[in-house]
């Protein structure tokens, strides 16, 4: 199928990730052209490249339609795609179907992990209520099998195979 790359984000550093009681980080998400991914550690440049070994987070995916509705229906106003913190905005596909699937999408091969569940921050990134609106909407997870450049655009997403759920992705 065909899908579309809206965008492309990386982080030096986590503003949200093990915050808890701490208060928010005020690390830049930059908007790039290309990310470069690296089987089994990430993309070059973000904050989880070299997280841990076989992480199920190497590369964030956000549905387009979902970051709209949030935009209108609960901030109803304007809404940078950036403040969900996802790696890759994409149109064309149901994030929720590619968990436990194994796919290509524009020449990288993945593995869907897991929901990429929205905590308590998205209320503060985007507006009061994003958090409970974006329960089972949050993003996908996935790991890095094979790995190239990622380029913002049109591409085609293939899914290969289903893959076993691992207890470490839950």
């Amino acid at each position: 199928m065909n899908v579309s790359l809206k965008h492309l984000f990386i982080s030096p550093g986590h503003n949200y990730y093990g915050r808890h009681g701490k208060g928010a980080m005020d690390y830049p998400i930059e908007e790039v052209e290309r990310i470069s991914c690296v089987a089994g550690r990430g993309i070059k440049g973000d904050r989880f490249f070299d997280y841990k070994p076989d992480y199920k987070g190497q590369i964030t995916l956000f549905d387009w339609a979902v970051y709209e509705r949030v935009r209108d229906e609960v901030v109803k106003g304007e809404l940078d795609p950036k403040a969900f913190r996802r790696n890759v905005v994409l149109a064309g596909v149901d994030l929720n179907g590619l968990i436990d699937k194994r796919f290509t999408l524009g020449g990288l091969e993945l593995t869907g992990s897991c929901e990429c569940s929205p905590c308590y921050w998205m209320d503060q990134a985007c507006a009061p209520g994003t958090h409970e609106f974006l329960k089972g909407y949050g993003g996908l997870r996935a790991r890095i099998v094979k790995g190239g450049e990622l380029v913002m655009g049109d591409c085609e997403l293939e899914i290969l195979a289903e893959v076993e759920p691992r207890s470490d992705d839950a």
